[in-house]
């Protein structure tokens, strides 16, 4: 996945404004309770940090994908 795929995801399923809020400010256990930009900018996987975020929000697995049937979601490397 890569990091304009990861965006674009975000703003699908949580919406422009509230994405990057979200990313900013969410602390995600999954990931050494960094927020999602964080973890992007030490270096995870764009993938790893999408499901974590999903996971930690409880999104739906039939809903990570955005509303996009033709978009595939790569499976976290774990």
């Amino acid at each position: 996945m890569r990091l304009s795929e990861f965006w674009a995801l975000a703003d699908a399923v949580f919406g422009e404004a509230y994405a990057r809020t979200l990313a900013r400010e969410l602390a995600l256990s999954d990931l050494e309770s960094l927020t999602p930009a964080a973890a992007l900018e030490r270096g995870h996987a764009p993938r790893d940090v999408w499901h974590a975020w999903c996971a930690q929000m409880d999104v739906p697995l039939d809903r990570r994908d955005g509303g996009d049937i033709e978009r595939l979601v790569p499976p976290p490397r774990r």
